[in-house]
């Protein structure tokens, strides 16, 4: 399953300052530290409209744009026996990326054919199957997902996006503590592209679990590697209004209007902004949510 991210323009957003961000459950103080230290770093950041993202909405099929000028489908078809069956692979499991972004199922599932065809042993064409399979949704292709995903991983375990891709796939078939499992790898390999989604998926997965702890935990690591996670701050909001600190609630809340700037407020925002108001005794804030969230 791909991400369908909408452009949208850099916004530029002050340093914002230092708050004291407690974190409940966490016996060490440890992640209170470097929450607070994530809150203080000055960025710019560019988000799209924020929404509550399920957890299948951060697969990666890991395609670039192939440039002409580099590859031709018809070059390597007429001197495919001069070429590394392995390069070969790579560029149909890229080609079969770029179909998967279109819906172009069929034609994707053709190139990656091609791939094993050409080098039985690469992983990312195995993981990008998985992908296919999974976006199909039927029954028969979700059954299937799981071996082309198992496979890539038996191939390569260092792997990171098959076990992400996995973890993902996972969580969709509520197969949770598997899934867990899948996105601490993901979201515990440095440099990994998609680490900071695999956190976030990860906390979510926890979630799922009713391990609370945990979540905040994966949630506060994300928000360590990229302090402009929105995501991150909007869960840890609900953790931290959940075991009334409603105070720390109020100052993540707060830093997420900042970073939207003059951007509306979209509806689980809004109802954030309700219980906080409602907790700290502010009628008169509580119904300027309410009020916004009933016009939605």
């Amino acid at each position: 399953m791909t991400n369908n991210r909408v452009p949208v323009s850099k916004v530029s957003v002050k340093k914002l300052p230092v708050k004291s961000v407690l974190v409940c459950g966490l016996s060490d103080g440890l992640l209170n530290k470097r929450l607070l230290k994530a809150t203080i770093i000055s960025f710019s950041v560019a988000f799209s409209a924020i929404s509550m993202l399920s957890v299948t909405g951060c697969q990666s099929t890991g395609a670039q744009p192939i440039q002409a000028s580099n590859y031709s489908v018809l070059d390597a078809t007429k001197n495919r026996e001069k070429k590394d069956p392995k390069e070969i692979a790579r560029i149909r499991t890229t080609l079969a990326g770029q179909y998967i972004r279109k819906n172009q199922l069929d034609a994707a599932t053709r190139q990656l054919n091609l791939a094993f065809e050409s080098y039985r042993r690469y992983a990312p064409a195995y993981d990008m199957m998985g992908v296919l399979l999974q976006q199909d949704g039927s029954p028969t292709n979700l059954k299937k997902a799981e071996k082309y995903f198992k496979k890539a991983i038996r191939i390569d375990r260092n792997f990171t996006r098959a076990h992400n891709n996995y973890g993902v796939y996972l969580s969709l078939m509520k197969r949770y503590k598997e899934a867990a499992r899948e996105l601490e790898i993901a979201g515990s390999t440095l440099g990994y592209e998609g680490r900071v989604a695999a956190l976030e998926n990860l906390g979510k997965t926890y979630l799922k679990l009713n391990n609370d702890k945990a979540a905040m935990n994966a949630f506060v690591r994300a928000l360590e590697t990229s302090p402009n996670s929105m995501v991150a701050r909007m869960e840890l909001v609900d953790l931290l209004i959940k075991v009334e600190r409603v105070q720390q609630a109020r100052s993540l809340f707060e830093e997420v209007k900042s970073l939207l700037g003059n951007r509306p407020l979209n509806p689980r925002l809004m109802l954030q902004g309700a219980k906080i108001s409602h907790a700290l005794g502010d009628t008169q804030g509580q119904q300027q949510y309410a009020g916004e969230l009933l016009a939605t």
